[in-house]
């Protein structure tokens, strides 16, 4: 039954935020890429028309008013209007507002400041269900896990394989010229898994060889920026993170404190693995200093 509006917005005190992220894990994978959109720049993605609101997710109009019917709202502006009082609300609330910005505040400081606002909002507008949707595929040791970065992002890309191939088997870094990258992906099936990641500037190669192994029947993981990398449209689950500082260079820093949480979360739930694995190499370092 389709609320009205008054009752989608005073329901309870949740946020539609919170409630689209308690969902998220039910919703089909058209759905998912506008809630993506909506979280990664909630609530203004909302705000815009449906067409731009479509453009944003790579999806159809249709596909949008189907979503926000998901959410209990009978008609688009139904639901924007439930962004707007939302927004007034925050407005209103002391906690909700950003303080004000110093005048005499140094580079380092307003630097800083936006980091740590950047990785705060992006794990609260990440879903669990989806932090646990990837946490379930990279523990799965059945599974072959490889990794990709671009220009800027396969740093991220070698400290997530670093970490994995200490935590579990059969783990590569997709490296080298992108001109080779197919002959790692020929052997792509079902079992594999993409992990890539994808800020602006979005990165062609990056984009088809992720392309490529989903039509093999990969799964892709992206890790992206809040505009979403074009790879969001067949990836099947979506970590955006926000990037912009005061900078003319994005920071990796929300996404790389991301993958922190994943590799704690998978070291413990691999421990008995994890522990065999970290003794074995402990000794093969030992060995490897000796004299020989």
């Amino acid at each position: 039954m389709t609320k009205s509006p008054d009752a989608a917005a005073t329901a309870s005190d949740e946020t539609l935020a919170t409630t689209i992220r308690g969902k998220l894990g039910s919703l089909t994978p058209t759905e998912r890429r506008a809630a993506h959109v909506l979280l990664s720049n909630y609530p203004f993605a909302g705000l815009e028309t449906v067409a731009q609101f479509a453009s944003r997710a790579g999806i159809s109009a249709p596909s949008i008013l189907r979503f926000i019917a998901r959410l209990g709202f009978g008609a688009y502006a139904d639901f924007q209007r439930h962004l707007k009082d939302e927004l007034e609300a925050q407005l209103q609330s002391p906690l909700m507002k950003q303080a004000p910005e110093q005048a005499n505040a140094s580079p380092l400081s307003a630097f800083a400041a936006a980091v740590v606002a950047n990785i705060t909002h992006s794990f609260e507008a990440m879903a669990p269900t989806e932090f646990d949707a990837i946490l379930a595929i990279i523990t799965d040791t059945k599974r072959r896990l490889h990794v990709v970065g671009g220009r800027l992002t396969e740093a991220v890309a070698l400290y997530t394989v670093r970490h994995l191939r200490v935590i579990r088997p059969d783990v590569t870094l997709v490296e080298g010229q992108a001109a080779t990258w197919r002959d790692q992906v020929i052997d792509f099936g079902k079992r594999d898994v993409l992990i890539v990641f994808d800020i602006r500037r979005y990165q062609d190669d990056v984009i088809l060889l992720a392309q490529e192994a989903t039509e093999r029947g990969a799964t892709i993981i992206l890790f992206t920026d809040q505009w979403l990398s074009p790879i969001a449209r067949f990836a099947r689950h979506v970590i955006s993170a926000r990037t912009g500082v005061p900078s003319n260079w994005d920071s990796n820093a929300a996404i790389l404190a991301i993958i922190e949480a994943l590799m704690a979360a998978a070291t413990k739930t691999l421990w008995d693995l994890s522990k065999a694995r970290m003794e074995a190499l402990e000794i093969l370092r030992k060995n490897s200093q000796r004299p020989v």
